[in-house]
């Protein structure tokens, strides 16, 4: 079943429950102030009929049909039995009155009944109203029970009046109602299911917008509705859920293209190197220089991969950080050594400032590839004679390490940049400085696992300087 359908159904549902309730407490309404109508007329009636009676008991309360000819004695029912039916029918104004004994003889009735009788309920201790048939006439009644002057019950006065034009008016009422109410729920349905289907036409635009974005138009969005309604923000979201897959396919884009260069350049100059040497015999000296410079492209390859697959297993969520308390100040130490070598090549001396020990949460190894990457891309980027301080500090108990070289600096607008796979600032600079452009990536990466924050600052021409900051110190 269709969605417009479904809410032309439930709502048709709701309505007719709700309708028919409606209905039916207007019916029986009007029914109660119909019928309530009747019953003061009678309570009336029956008033007058006690006070103007005989006082005393019940065997000696009679009706004087003398002063009374609509009320006739029991013994003389037999003679008022041939009356016409007809001219009770035809005035709905007459009363019916009838007098029963306790136990449930008929002592007089008025002459309008003729050969009929009211219903009477024996045991009835209280008054009661209630609607019956006199003959085929209908009529509301009361049946009032009659004590005596100790409060025993000696018998009842029955009092009834037509209600033949309240019926008819009221089985009228029920036919219209009947009739009408399929009438409308029908109606109710077929309306709902247009406005519905008019309701989600917008819907309908915005699948069939999004249905013809394929990965060949990814830059193609959905029209924003004018109203800014639910179906605006629906717009809205998924165009910004396509502009992050559009970003997320073209970094993955990029980035297949990017390992593709990388991968192929040093297998490139292997395979150029090893023709060249096949073309002649040559001296041990040149095979020994051209085999050291296959191992060493060989060797960035590898450290390529390994850093293509670190990322591959943080991007699946196979990575995790195993935290221990760790002596920052001595894995820093540590760090700058493994690199001393490299920056001796260089003579840029590596400076170190901090408390001799301030331990912290993080994962050991993780944290020594963090500090060794920082390190390597100061040293790539950074002029020879130049210096390199780390200095460690932390007042505020979240310890704070920061790298600062002397390099040419990043500039401003390339700084959001840094941390995405395979990107570097001068593109001219290439494979030349032995950098892949996955350094700063990995960091990022591993820093996020264990909470730290890095951030980078590079004023112009100043220099770089790339700032830790760890979670809580553990002294």
């Amino acid at each position: 079943m269709s969605l417009r359908n479904r809410i032309a159904l439930y709502y048709t549902i709701a309505t007719a429950v709700l309708l028919a309730l409606v209905f039916t407490l207007v019916f029986y309404t009007v029914e109660r102030v119909v019928f309530n109508h009747f019953d003061e007329d009678l309570e009336r009636e029956v008033s007058e009929i006690l006070d103007e009676g005989p006082q005393g008991t019940f065997d000696v309360w009679k009706f004087d049909l003398s002063d009374d000819d609509h009320i006739s004695d029991a013994d003389d029912d037999d003679d008022r039995m041939k009356r016409d039916d007809e001219k009770s029918e035809d005035d709905d104004d007459e009363e019916f009155l009838q007098l029963v004994s306790h136990e449930g003889t008929v002592v007089s009735r008025s002459a309008n009944l003729a050969g009929n009788t009211l219903a009477f309920l024996p045991g009835l201790q209280e008054k009661r109203f209630r609607t019956g048939t006199v003959g085929q006439l209908a009529v509301r009644q009361v049946q009032v029970p009659l004590t005596d002057q100790k409060g025993k019950p000696e018998g009842y006065l029955l009092a009834a009046v037509p209600v033949r034009d309240a019926v008819i008016v009221l089985e009228d009422l029920k036919q219209v109602l009947l009739v009408s109410y399929p009438a409308i729920i029908l109606t109710l349905f077929i309306l709902t299911r247009v406005i519905a289907g008019r309701s989600i036409r917008p819907v309908e635009e915005v699948i069939a917008a999004a249905e013809k974005i394929t990965r060949e138009n990814l830059d193609h969005r959905i029209p924003l509705p004018r109203n800014h309604d639910e179906l605006h923000r629906l717009s809205a979201t998924i165009n910004s859920l396509l502009d992050r897959l559009q970003d997320a396919f073209q970094r993955e884009k990029q980035f297949t293209a990017d390992a593709s260069h990388e991968l192929k350049t040093p297998i490139a100059s292997i395979k150029g190197t090893l023709e060249v040497l096949v073309r002649k015999p040559r001296a041990r000296e040149q095979y020994e220089e051209r085999i050291r410079f296959c191992l060493k492209e060989l060797e960035r390859m590898t450290g390529l991969i390994d850093q293509l697959l670190l990322l591959a297993r943080y991007e699946s969520g196979g990575m995790t950080a195993h935290m221990a308390p760790v002596d920052l100040s001595l894995h820093i130490r540590e760090a700058i050594g493994r690199m001393h070598s490299e920056a001796l090549q260089k003579n840029i001396p590596i400076s170190f400032d901090g408390p001799h020990s301030c331990m912290v949460s993080a994962d050991p190894a993780m944290l020594d590839m963090i500090l060794e990457n920082i390190l390597s891309n100061a040293l790539k980027y950074s002029p020879s004679d130049s210096t390199i301080a780390v200095t460690l500090s932390g007042s505020d108990g979240y310890p704070l390490c920061s790298i600062a070289d002397n390099g040419i600096g990043i500039p401003e607008e390339k700084l959001s940049r840094v941390f995405e796979r395979f990107y570097r600032v001068d593109e001219s600079r290439s494979s030349g400085t032995g950098g892949s452009g996955l350094g700063l990536a990995i960091v990022k990466k591993l820093a996020d696992l264990q909470h730290i924050t890095v951030s980078i600052k590079s004023p112009t021409d100043s220099g770089t300087t790339v700032e830790l900051r760890f979670p809580a110190s553990l002294q």
